[in-house]
């Protein structure tokens, strides 16, 4: 998962070229490195026989600094335009049926885990029954199961007390101040005294950033638990299985999107 933000209307001034950039941009320079990096990860799963345990470490620490840098530029990007990033237009309508607040739900990070885990075990039953397992997700072992089980409570009772902090935090959007306010609003509408609504700018002002206020602490949470998530799961996977699981990750990722575009593509189409 460079610099800072925007959702498409506002930018940010890159201090290393002076562009001005969004994050619709980074996105996209990221998901093609991501790319890359995927092409890395396969190679060397393959050569998995001739590729030593340093250098496996050293490529999966870079795709995990890969992921770091984009939760640090969403951070930055979060602070300036908090809005984007809940709604984000670099997305397909299909992934966006699917976020949690901004992103992906850090418990999925699980499910991927034992389904790819799942598809390796079966596909090498007839190994492991002789003894020879191939060192990948589908030989997992009884204590990396115990560490994995324990995270993902820990994960879930987590995201559980986010998601009704973001609850709690969507209710408050009808709470006394904002009906009252709203009323009086209308009420000046209505009567077309537009000084009025101009006097009580600075009050719907002030309230309208005290919800962004809020969502920013949310998302920041609600990342910040999805990279630590990511980062627990690596360190109790050995080096070619968190190989595996960078590359099952990035290919549902790179191919969800592709599809979702896919899909925006085609309800564009005139009928």
């Amino acid at each position: 998962m460079s610099v800072l933000p925007s959702s498409g209307s506002a930018t940010y001034m890159d201090s290393g070229n002076q562009n001005p950039d969004t994050f619709n941009n980074f996105f996209e320079r990221w998901l093609v490195e991501q790319n890359q990096h995927l092409r890395e990860l396969v190679a060397a799963s393959r050569q998995q026989s001739s590729v030593d345990e340093q250098s496996l470490r050293c490529l999966v620490q870079r795709v995990l600094d890969h992921y770091e840098h984009y939760y640090k530029a969403k951070a930055k990007w979060g602070k300036q335009d908090v809005l984007a990033m809940l709604s984000p237009s670099w997305t397909s309508k299909f992934e966006d049926a699917f976020l949690w607040i901004g992103g992906w739900r850090p418990s999925i990070a699980f499910h991927l885990l034992y389904s790819k885990s799942g598809m390796q075990l079966e596909d090498q039953l007839d190994e492991l029954i002789r003894g020879m397992g191939r060192g990948d997700l589908g030989d997992l072992s009884p204590t990396q199961l115990s560490r994995i089980n324990e995270l993902q409570t820990k994960t879930i009772r987590e995201e559980k007390e986010i998601s009704e902090k973001m609850a709690k935090h969507q209710e408050s959007v009808a709470d006394s101040s904002m009906v009252e306010l709203s009323h009086l609003v209308s009420e000046m509408m209505r009567k077309g005294d537009e000084d009025g609504v101009d006097v009580e700018k600075d009050k719907v002002e002030s309230a309208m950033e005290s919800k962004e206020e809020g969502l920013k602490e949310i998302l920041l949470r609600a990342d910040d638990l999805r990279l630590r998530t990511l980062k627990t799961v690596i360190h109790i996977l050995n080096p070619i299985q968190s190989v595996h699981f960078f590359i099952a990750a990035a290919e549902l990722h790179l191919r969800i999107h592709e599809w979702g575009k896919q899909i925006d593509h085609k309800h564009h189409q005139p009928s």
